[in-house]
């Protein structure tokens, strides 16, 4: 029997490797850490460093190639000795584990009710009604609206946060002593992020569990972890309390970590910093320190001799670092350790906005999607309005930041722009011309000057080519000589920070933060005036994500650029644009300049998403008070009458009288003039405070 001083869970001198073609990769190296009972224990660190790897360890989710050896004691038993079918008791009653991806982690052909009900009578001596009943509760308890419909409901019919919702509560549904949550809100909204998050601290609560949460946001653990273990190329670099991790960090790669966030917070503009470089090869590793080579403060020894955890000036805070007395000594940051760059001093484009070009403008936008129904006999049954009446405008070396929730309609009203063909409704004028009237090679002409980057550069690149004849295939389609595609892929090379000599290689090659700079370059080939940018940071790490920004930074500067950059990560949106376009139900609600956008939000969607994003500051998170939306989206086939954010919206429940109420749900607002370039989509718009 577990006591408040003996951990619930010990890892002790964990290793675990792989067969591999290239070699025997060596995924974790030596790691030990434990949990105490009711605690939540983070683990960060950049993709390949070993988070995911570790907590599969302890679930006995290896797959069959891999050779693990240490111990990882549950209760005072080993692990790593038992058999699968012993393992198998234990997963899911006393340890439970929440995955990334719900959708591959739950069965597409039973119900999300049986599934749960069975996770419940594998563990309990149950009837399957009471089973089911119980699966009804936990759905219940994880704020699944209407909880008996939906336990009836297959995987596909719930939207992306309920069935990380319904994953959680199959996770708490036999009171679990341990719950692991591999990166449980990676793939979410901001808005409905904040809502697992507040499920999860519910079920901790409810179950009194001790959590290990893998993650890469160093935002959500600064609100909700305990302790934090910094994990790089295998191997644990740091383990202290939250706050020490944030305010007192010891070892430089988490301080890098620290310093490449962009932060909602933060008043003034400033490049990001970034960790140059990539982690090393599992397969062969360097001698010394594997940090060493992207490390500002190397030292002779640093290449010589791997540093072991060492405890460091703090208590209970040890850091594997020859240099972490000396981090202690003279109180460096991020920014005296490593290098912020500096943006070009030379600027494209000086004059105030009103006097420069409109190159990119919407008016009344719209675009629909039949929904035919019939085998034979295809009729139409209704339509997906999924842009529904979008206006806006980009001025030249200008970025507008696009916004909203996942379903809101930014992919389509992007993709509308880049087909530069008549819409189905309103106009689409791109450098001063109609795309209603491009002819064929008008339109190809245009091409040149209008052109995308892709969320994830490893699909938006042919990995048959080498990246050389990537980047001359645009320039081949516009007819240029032979000359000048070789002259204009070395300098497109120079210009993302990629050496000449890497044209003859292949996407495979690259690390991932190479490859989106390969998909700038590309955007870049043509000399465009404008760019469009569809969440092109969102699949990076956090330290490569700041170099990438940076470079957006500083070609927008130098060239004159101008971008539509569609994001999730406000955050990031806050860093890099001009003015800021929320979108809600495929209709722009709130538009400004960023620091209206963010200093004063007016609608009460953009202050939620606002309120949803997690600062990297634990003393910060601590107090802040969320507002956190009920539901998920409505669905764009079935868009409520009036003010279609009303079912959602926290003022219309808790603010309005019965009058107000009724105006909201019989006027459809339009966007009301706040200032002199911000407007909001809302009858009772005024500001509230939400950092």
């Amino acid at each position: 029997m577990t006591t408040p001083t003996t951990p619930l869970l010990e890892v002790s001198n964990l290793n675990v490797s792989f067969r591999s073609e290239a070699g025997r990769v060596r995924a974790v190296r030596g790691v030990s850490y434990s949990v105490q009972p009711g605690e939540t224990l983070a683990i960060v660190g950049e993709s390949g460093s070993g988070k995911s790897v570790s907590s599969l360890a302890v679930m006995g989710l290896l797959p069959s190639n891999a050779h693990a050896t240490g111990t990882i004691k549950f209760k005072g038993v080993d692990l790593l000795t038992l058999k699968d079918r012993e393992l198998s008791r234990l997963r899911g009653s006393g340890i439970s584990m929440v995955f990334q991806d719900p959708l591959s982690a739950l069965t597409p052909v039973y119900t999300i009710g049986d599934q749960i009900a069975e996770a419940v009578s594998i563990h309990q001596n149950v009837s399957k009604s009471r089973a089911m009943s119980q699966a009804v509760e936990l759905l219940d308890l994880v704020g699944i609206p209407n909880p008996e419909l939906r336990a009836s409901s297959f995987p596909h019919e719930f939207s992306g946060g309920m069935r990380q919702r319904a994953m959680i509560a199959m996770a708490i549904a036999n009171d679990p002593d341990l719950i692991i949550a591999d990166e449980p809100t990676t793939a979410l909204d901001v808005t409905i992020q904040a809502q697992v998050l507040d499920v999860l601290r519910k079920a901790k609560e409810v179950t009194n569990a001790a959590t290990v949460l893998i993650t890469h946001d160093l935002g959500v653990v600064a609100g909700f972890a305990d302790r934090v273990m910094v994990m790089y190329a295998g191997k644990a670099v740091e383990l202290a309390g939250v706050d020490d991790t944030f305010y007192q960090p010891r070892m430089p790669y988490t301080m890098g970590l620290l310093g490449s966030i962009p932060r909602m917070d933060v008043e003034e503009k400033e490049p990001l910093i970034p960790i140059e470089g990539a982690p090393p090869s599992l397969v062969n590793l360097p001698v010394g320190c594997p940090f060493a080579t992207r490390c500002p403060l190397v030292i002779d020894q640093c290449r010589a001799v791997e540093p072991m955890l060492d405890p460091t000036d703090r208590p209970h805070h040890v850091a594997a670092c020859h240099r972490s007395l000396e981090i202690a000594q003279n109180h460096w940051s991020a920014e005296d350790v490593f290098v912020r760059p500096e943006l070009p001093t030379e600027v494209a484009i000086r004059a105030p906005r009103e006097e420069r070009d409109v190159v990119l403008s919407l008016d009344n936008l719209h675009r629909a999607f039949p929904i035919r129904k019939g085998a034979v006999i295809r009729r139409t049954v209704g339509s997906v309005r999924a842009v529904d009446g979008v206006s806006l405008e980009i001025r030249q070396g200008e970025t507008l930041g696009l916004v909203g929730e996942s379903g809101c309609g930014k992919t389509t009203t992007i993709m509308e722009i880049m087909n530069l063909l008549k819409p189905q409704r309103g106009k689409i004028v791109v450098l001063g011309k109609e795309t209603d009237h491009l002819k064929g090679e008008d339109r190809r002409r245009m091409r040149a000057d209008l052109s995308i980057v892709f969320q994830d550069p490893m699909a938006s690149l042919d990995p048959r080519m080498p990246i050389g004849d990537i980047l001359a295939e645009p320039m081949w389609v516009q007819k240029f000589s032979e000359q000048r595609i070789k002259a204009r892929t070395a300098e497109l090379l120079e210009l993302v920070g990629l050496s000449p000599e890497h044209a003859s290689r292949y996407p495979a090659e690259f690390s991932g933060g190479q490859r989106q700079r390969i998909g700038i370059a590309r955007a870049l080939a043509l000399d465009p005036k404008v760019i469009v940018l569809d969440e092109p940071v969102s699949a990076l790490d956090v330290s490569i994500q700041a170099g990438v920004i940076n470079l957006l930074d500083e070609l927008k500067l130098k060239m004159g650029l101008s971008y539509l950059f569609v994001a999730h990560d406000l955050s990031v949106v806050r860093h890099i644009a001009d003015r800021v376009a929320v979108m809600y139900l495929g209709r722009i609600v709130e538009i400004g300049s960023t620091r209206d956008i963010f200093a004063a939000p007016s609608h009460p969607y953009t202050q939620a998403l606002l309120s949803a994003i997690p600062l990297p500051d634990p003393e910060k998170e601590r107090t802040r008070k969320r507002i956190l939306l009920t539901g998920d989206l409505p669905s764009p086939a079935d868009i409520p009458s009036g003010c279609r954010f009303s079912s959602r919206c926290f003022v219309f429940a808790e603010h309005l009288n019965a009058e107000e109420r009724a105006k909201c749900k019989n006027d459809d607002p339009d966007l009301y003039s706040l200032d002199r370039d911000h407007r909001a989509a809302c009858h009772f718009a005024r500001v509230r405070e939400v950092v």
